[in-house]
């Protein structure tokens, strides 16, 4: 192994066992991860203003890095306290990371060994893609800590990979992500283009790629907070630049602008609501709608919303491959409207059944829905859909089988990235009936119930083949993931009925 290499496990090492020496203290890892994104922040910022960079830095001299290496014990906590404070208050990049910050480390002297580890790094210098994989490795472990809800905010890896793949971005296009979580679409989206292999980037295209690329929204101020830091440590925006990442609610508006890309997961299970107090000075509440004029029709159905803010977002030759859950594809009355103008105003070209398990929200079932902006036509856009079925007879569990890239290969292939009018089918009713790849035409489509993209044409065979079960824990997972549906699913008939 290498001098780097044992240098960039060493690092990473100290981090992580950091994170458990906190734990111990109830600091969780989402809490020691905001309070490692301030601190990383602030060295990084020192040594930027330091040969040979010497770049002017817009933190006040009081609240640098300097004034928290020189302090211990209580003067540390007090000081480390009031600099969170005044940054929250700054303009631009720097008050977005700090917005409503606070020091969750009590210890003072658990405080000292954070800053003391930090500092003895030269965090400027180090590759991004080691201060990335930090990072990252700690917004997972975050994500796996079920009681903090941080994994609605994290889309597998594996998954975001593949879409891209899919999807190609090229350079000197925008992508946005209208709930953009802790930023993984925009980091693969970034890895795709600067790879040599896929582009070779002139100094204008790096520069558009750091600085005018990306687009987002995140309405949870640490989870923007964490998004930021994700891609600063990954060389994407700067000290001095506007923030990209919105805190305002995607859905509000039309955002004015339009994109070449758009690939995101929005959230979905629960609808937004505004709690009250009625007339009888009971707390009530009811469901948000979106009154917006380029919607097709008025819902509080989030998923919905998002698949026509989406649309409106694209430019008029712009791509999607979005996460959806499969509600969007078989609801009637809003859902099969949406889904109609969908089918008419786009190519609806692709759409990939995902298996349940990969989610670390149980019991999702979704999908992701490849679609092509067109401009308008007299005609229905859409002339045939692939499905892919990668649901039946597929099991993953987060721990013991969690879904990588290498699973998603074949679905890549079939896919066929590179010119999506060759394709070929892998089901045939009579040579391979197990074939996962099938076309449907629009006219097949137009023809189902609702207008029902719900579709799955294989046997399930843990109902017919008992010698071939998956594991029991798997199994139990299912058992458990199918009644979280089942309850979501019930939750929200009855949040209508109320309504």
């Amino acid at each position: 192994m290498s001098n780097e290499q044992n240098n960039t496990s060493s690092i990473i090492s100290k981090v992580w066992s950091f994170a458990t020496v906190l734990r111990d203290d109830g600091v969780g890892y989402g809490d020691y991860l905001e309070q490692l994104t301030y601190l990383l922040f602030l060295k990084m910022a020192d040594e930027f203003s330091k040969p040979p960079y010497n770049r002017p830095m817009p933190i006040p001299k009081k609240y640098n890095w300097q004034e928290l290496t020189d302090k211990r014990g209580a003067e540390l906590e007090v000081h480390y306290t009031t600099t969170l404070r005044e940054l929250s208050n700054a303009k631009g990049f720097l008050g977005q990371i700090f917005t409503k910050s606070q020091n969750k480390i009590q210890d003072p002297a658990k405080l000292f060994k954070l800053i003391d580890m930090i500092d003895k790094e030269q965090w400027s210098t180090m590759g991004a893609d080691i201060k990335g994989k930090i990072y990252e490795g700690l917004l997972e472990k975050n994500a796996e800590d079920t009681k903090s809800g941080a994994g609605q905010y994290f889309t597998p890896r594996a998954l975001i990979r593949a879409m891209v793949e899919c999807v190609r971005p090229e350079p000197n296009k925008t992508i946005a992500d209208p709930a953009c979580g802790t930023g993984g679409f925009f980091l693969a989206a970034y890895d795709f283009i600067a790879n040599p292999s896929n582009y070779a980037l002139d100094k204008q295209q790096k520069q558009f790629l750091k600085m005018k690329t990306f687009y987002g929204n995140e309405i949870v101020a640490a989870t923007r907070r964490m998004a930021l830091m994700n891609l600063f440590l990954h060389n994407i925006g700067d000290f001095e630049a506007d923030s990209f990442i919105s805190p305002a609610d995607a859905l509000i508006s039309d955002p004015g602008y339009r994109v070449d890309y758009v690939l995101a997961n929005p959230p979905f299970g629960k609808k937004s609501s505004m709690t009250f107090t009625n007339e009888e000075g009971e707390l009530d509440s009811e469901d948000l709608t979106y009154n917006r004029q380029d919607f097709y029709v008025t819902t509080s159905n989030k998923q919905l919303n998002f698949l026509q803010h989406i649309k409106t977002m694209l430019k008029s030759d712009g791509k999607a491959a979005v996460v959806l859950p499969d509600n969007v594809l078989f609801e009637g009355g809003v859902g099969e409207t949406v889904r109609k103008k969908l089918l008419e105003t786009t190519n609806l070209h692709t759409i990939l059944r995902l298996p349940t398990g990969i989610f670390y929200k149980q019991g999702v079932k979704a999908n992701v829905l490849f679609f092509d902006n067109k401009p308008a036509s007299k005609t229905a856009q859409t002339k045939e859909i692939w499905f892919y079925d990668f649901r039946t007879n597929i099991h993953f569990t987060l721990k013991k089988s969690p879904l990588k890239l290498e699973d998603l290969k074949d679905f890549i292939t079939c896919y066929n990235p590179k010119n999506i009018h060759k394709r070929k089918e892998t089901y045939h009713p009579d040579t391979n009936p197990e074939g996962r790849w099938r076309r449907f035409t629009y006219d097949q489509i137009v023809e189902r119930d609702k207008t029902s993209l719900d579709i799955t044409w294989l046997k399930d065979k843990s109902l017919t083949d008992l010698d071939n079960l998956p594991d029991p824990d798997v199994l139990a997972e299912e058992i458990i993931e199918n009644l979280e549906a089942g309850v979501e699913a019930f939750r929200e008939v009855l949040g209508r009925l109320r309504g």
